[in-house]
């Protein structure tokens, strides 16, 4: 890896085959879509966006979800929306069924009441 580089396996594809199996080549155009697709190491597509050029890609959001997959592999917990690395995750369970804000946000739920 490159010092500062980005320490995830990334995939260039000038000739389109591959963007032709995940359903992103433009055959008119000749070019792959902009898209990113995150797979985990046995093969499974955990997931995927697809970005017109137009629209800029937010890279602290990749890497937000890649570290999210990382720990929910790692753990079996959950992560709620907007989770980052060190917050509270969430044992997923009978439980938790409709105290998912309570339990990852007690300081908020419990400030209302």
């Amino acid at each position: 890896m490159v010092p500062g580089g980005v320490p995830f396996p990334m995939l260039a594809d000038a000739g389109g085959r591959i963007g032709a199996v995940y359903g992103v080549y433009d055959e008119d155009a000749g070019v792959d879509i902009r898209g990113r697709f995150i797979i985990e190491p046995d093969g499974v597509i955990q997931a995927m966006e697809v970005l017109t050029p137009s629209v800029g890609r937010n890279v602290s959001e990749l890497i937000r979800q890649i570290k999210a997959f990382q720990h929910v592999r790692g753990t079996g917990q959950v992560t709620p929306s907007g989770w980052q690395p060190g917050q509270p995750a969430l044992t997923p369970g009978p439980k938790l069924v409709g105290k998912v804000w309570e339990v990852w946000k007690p300081e908020i739920a419990y400030s209302h009441n």
